[in-house]
């Protein structure tokens, strides 16, 4: 009986095919061709740059890092000496990836983007983990709208260069001490009141004068 039911069912297949065979093929022939992702698919992760300045838009401000839920990205980005955040490292795992788009979500200068490209076989799985070099050039050629408001990006390591050091603070001179003798401030002088005008001597009354004038005659 299951013999039966295998046949029975493989003439049913069959049928299905010789129906179908001879007619244009409904399904994509690939390699030969490929299909054209929409524009908001989650294809691999890219970096994007500036369309003038040919400039990685990323400010290495790290809310991508935040927003993945399973760590794939890894970046780093310290200030140097002038205060401007360097771009030192930025690692995207797609081994590890789920394709989310929440990086992309979370970017507000539009640094990072799911592309639509999908094809990503390797043989190495280490070939899957993407340096900063490897990710801008993914994103040359994706289309995207610019819609920052502030332009500020932050400047790349180039291979082979080290991150400046920033220079240590100026050290405020020291007051020197006081001894206790010494440095006292002057006594406060009271200030000195104007002078008192000499009282004149007054003038007798009349009846003096008369007396005086009598007695010398």
């Amino acid at each position: 009986m299951g013999v039966l039911k295998g046949l029975k069912e493989l003439l049913r297949g069959m049928g299905i095919t010789g129906r179908h065979l001879g007619r244009h093929a409904v399904t994509i022939q690939y390699p030969e061709e490929r299909w054209t992702m929409p524009e908001r698919s989650r294809g691999v992760v890219v970096l994007l740059s500036d369309k003038e300045t040919g400039e990685l838009n990323c400010t290495g401000c790290a809310l991508c890092e935040k927003a993945c839920p399973t760590g794939a990205i890894d970046m780093d980005a310290p200030r140097g000496e002038d205060k401007k955040r360097v771009l030192t490292k930025f690692v995207v795992d797609n081994a590890i990836c789920c394709f989310c788009g929440l990086c992309e979500e979370a970017c507000n200068f539009c640094a990072i983007k799911m592309d639509t490209r999908y094809e990503m076989s390797v043989l190495d799985k280490k070939e899957l983990v993407w340096d900063l070099f490897k990710l801008q050039e993914m994103g040359k050629d994706t289309a995207y709208e610019d819609t920052r408001k502030k332009k500020n990006p932050a400047r790349v390591l180039k291979p082979g260069e080290k991150m400046p050091e920033a220079k240590p603070p100026e050290a405020k001179p020291e007051p020197a001490p006081v001894n206790p003798g010494e440095n006292k401030p002057a006594a406060e002088t009271p200030e000195a009141k104007p002078a008192e005008e000499p009282k004149k001597p007054e003038e007798p009354a009349g009846d003096d004068k008369k007396s005086e004038s009598g007695g010398e005659n």
